[in-house]
């Protein structure tokens, strides 16, 4: 494998990388994204056929496949790059996958407006674990942002992250005869404990707003995590957790 030798830190590729890192708009647009860390490097060798370009810092070493670009940075100059305030000395390029259409599944989560990148990691991380699949609503976070992939802990690399519309989902799930439940904290929800969620599609709400009005009015269930009457709420990730240990019981 010929290694490639960069030391200027405007250099074109790097300028990139910084692109990369801080606009969506940007990744969409050049098709690639970036992740941070060796071991998350070791994830993507071993489960992304998308793994484009490595950067390593020297004194780092890690596995490359033949078939990926190989470069090596001096130490200040992986630290101008790297998002993180103590960098592991890898940075990576992924190309992103290939927009696939929206496929209703029981036991499946739908999750509306996650924002944040760390909850979004943290719930593609659990959903991966316990093999629950997943599409994105409208505005949630993106899936390919450096935090969400770290949050995930390389999650992103093993399953497969759809995005689409409330619109499209409901009336696929309509037309599978797959029930849509909500989370909501209402009289008229049910105890999770009680539904058959296996069979269902369940919706998780925004850390802020919860989930949408429309969706409310159009779903089939509501559907409520008991906890003790003084806690209002819970995080979306632990919320999003516990519905998908309650679909594989």
């Amino acid at each position: 494998m010929m290694e490639q030798r960069i030391t200027a830190r405007k250099n074109p590729l790097l300028q990139q990388v910084r692109r990369l890192l801080n606009s969506r708009k940007e990744r969409e647009g050049a098709g690639l994204f970036v992740a941070d860390g060796t071991k998350l490097l070791m994830e993507a060798v071993a489960y992304y056929p998308g793994l484009d370009t490595v950067i390593l810092a020297d004194g780092v070493d890690a596995e490359v496949p033949e078939n990926v670009r190989l470069i090596r940075v001096p130490e200040d100059v992986m630290t101008s790059i790297s998002p993180m305030q103590s960098p592991q000395g890898a940075l990576f390029l992924c190309r992103l996958p290939e927009k696939k259409p929206f496929a209703p599944k029981p036991g499946m989560l739908l999750l509306d407006g996650i924002q944040d990148p760390g909850n979004l990691g943290t719930i593609l991380r659990t959903a991966d674990a316990l093999q629950v699949p997943v599409a994105l609503l409208e505005g949630c976070a993106d899936p390919y942002n450096h935090k969400t992939v770290r949050a995930s802990m390389g999650a992103v690399f093993r399953m497969d992250v759809v995005s689409t519309t409330w619109e499209i989902a409901r009336d696929a799930c309509r037309s599978a005869n797959i029930p849509v439940g909500v989370t909501a904290l209402s009289d008229e929800a049910v105890d999770i404990r009680t539904a058959r969620l296996s069979q269902q599609a369940v919706v998780i709400g925004s850390e802020g707003r919860g989930v949408r009005p429309e969706i409310l009015e159009q779903a089939d269930a509501e559907l409520i995590i008991p906890m003790a009457a003084h806690c209002e709420s819970l995080n979306a990730a632990v919320a999003a957790a516990i519905v998908m240990w309650q679909m594989s019981v």
